[in-house]
């Protein structure tokens, strides 16, 4: 199911990939698409993929820490509006993430990690978003992530999955919290 609605969202919102990515070139000129590897399904990296909401060069940190960082102008608008995030339906594609799931961490989050292996949900495929994001506030404690990202393993269901993509869909379309 991941595939082809992986695959049908991809060509529908193939306009406006190609408005973002001359919108992010025009702003700051260089690489549209911003890749780094993250923790996936059993612990295993995984290139992550995103449209470049930073300039070339800015050091990787966590969400928490975003505002140690220079955001582009463009990059304001997509973060705002999670457009950045929309590349990653690639990653759902190729099998390396699910629309919903554990959101994938960062390799330097080892506590976080740790948790999740504790937890078990690192078994999980990561998501486009999750539990522990609809259920999110400012600088969430990363236990607090990994509980719900347990309670989301133990809750799987087609019907969960549903709540949690309308709750995302909800978040978006109105002021969505910072995580």
């Amino acid at each position: 199911m991941d595939i082809i609605v992986s695959i049908i969202s991809m060509i529908v919102f193939s306009p406006l990939f190609l408005i973002v990515g001359i919108f992010i070139w025009v702003h700051d000129r260089g690489p549209i698409i911003y890749s780094q590897i993250r923790i996936g399904k059993d612990g295993r990296h995984f290139k992550f993929y995103k449209f470049r909401s930073m300039p070339i060069g800015t050091p990787t940190v966590p969400s928490s820490s975003i505002d140690q960082i220079t955001i582009t102008p463009a990059g304001k608008i997509i973060r705002r509006t999670s457009i950045d995030e929309l590349i990653q339906l690639y990653n759902i594609l190729r099998g390396d993430m699910s629309f919903v799931g554990p959101r994938p961490s960062l390799t330097t989050q080892f506590q976080l990690i740790k948790l999740r292996e504790e937890n078990g949900s690192i078994k999980l495929k990561p998501g486009l978003t999750g539990w522990a994001q609809v259920n999110a506030y400012n600088y969430m404690p990363i236990e607090i992530k990994a509980k719900y990202d347990r309670e989301y393993m133990e809750k799987i269901t087609f019907l969960f999955d549903l709540k949690i993509l309308f709750k995302t869909a909800y978040y978006i379309m109105n002021n969505p919290p910072v995580y």
